[in-house]
């Protein structure tokens, strides 16, 4: 009875692995079949656009086909599939994304037939252009260009009238950048040659938006070469800018966990120990000290004294890296 017994939960469990292969198998054939549908329309809106020269944005094509794509990071995905298996860049799909960068200063371009002309007004903001193929006939007068981490930060030297001041291009990301402001950014310093400095909080977060302008974003590592801009200078704000222009202790911070796991994630990245050793000292010497602070700190002891002492000093003093 009992060997009988054993054989009967056997057959049983025998039938329950079954039964779950071929759910598994199921499972497995369905989620192929939907990737393949989601290719099958991204690459169909792709060669419309080719074949009719025109442009649209992922979120256009997430529209085209909602039932499908059920929501916009499948499209997004699809892009980039499509990207890596055809070892070409988006813009090459003609798929562009919305650009959210700002511009200002000493700078005036054709995009298209629209006159952008910055020099009219060089402390008032202009959206960065779309279409880089678009831009023509650019005209500067200026030194450098200076990025931005934060609106913020740009609107504040704005207000202080920094370009009026200093012979330079401002541009911000609003944060991480999109691929707009990065080719916008790579356009200028290649077409006016024009050293290009940036400023981001002294965070591992302010770390990451810097070195995803210098060597690209993992994210999109198939682009990287078209995007990045190896001669990117860090300007600041360094963990040692506390101390050394004395900012009050309640600018201070501490990292959080979750600020350390994003540090240590950062410094396994090879490019690190190849390009950039001086980053990566200054990252580790965050972690070390373990605190952060914002760009903002620096108006302390002046509400102006980030515009007209601290920028303008370290790029004439070259205390960058």
């Amino acid at each position: 009875m009992a060997g009988r017994e054993k054989r009967r939960r056997a057959a049983v469990l025998d039938d329950d692995d079954e039964q779950r292969r071929v759910r598994r198998q199921e499972e497995a054939a369905i989620l192929l079949r939907r990737i393949r549908d989601v290719l099958l329309r991204v690459l169909l809106v792709v060669q419309q656009l080719l074949q009719q020269n025109k442009h649209c944005s992922k979120r256009d094509i997430y529209y085209m086909y909602p039932s499908i794509f059920q929501e916009q990071a499948v499209v997004d995905r699809g892009i980039n599939d499509i990207c890596v298996l055809f070892k070409c860049s988006r813009h090459n799909l003609n798929v562009v994304p919305v650009a959210k960068g700002l511009v200002m200063g000493w700078i005036r371009f054709l995009e298209g037939e629209k006159k952008v002309n910055c020099i009219i007004n060089v402390n008032a903001a202009f959206s960065i252009p779309v279409s880089i193929e678009e831009i023509k006939d650019v005209v500067s007068v200026a030194d450098y260009i200076l990025v931005v981490e934060k609106e913020t930060v740009f609107q504040r030297l704005a207000n202080d009238k920094f370009c009026e001041r200093n012979r330079c291009i401002v541009i911000t990301g609003r944060g991480y950048p999109d691929i707009p402001t990065r080719r916008f950014l790579r356009y200028l310093v290649e077409e006016l040659q024009l050293p290009a400095y940036c400023l981001v909080d002294a965070d591992p977060y302010g770390f990451d938006i810097l070195a995803t302008y210098k060597f690209g974003s993992l994210q999109l590592a198939y682009d990287a070469n078209f995007l990045r801009i190896p001669d990117m200078r860090w300007l600041g704000v360094f963990t040692s800018d506390f101390e050394d222009y004395c900012l009050p202790e309640c600018c201070l911070l501490h990292l959080s966990s979750e600020d350390r796991r994003k540090a240590e994630g950062i410094l396994s990245r090879c490019y690190l120990h190849r390009e950039a050793p001086q980053w990566r000292l200054e990252l580790e010497a965050m972690l070390q000290k373990g605190v952060k602070f914002e760009i903002e700190a620096l108006s302390a002891s002046s509400i102006s004294f980030l515009s007209e002492e601290y920028i303008p000093q370290k790029i004439k003093q070259g205390r960058h890296i």
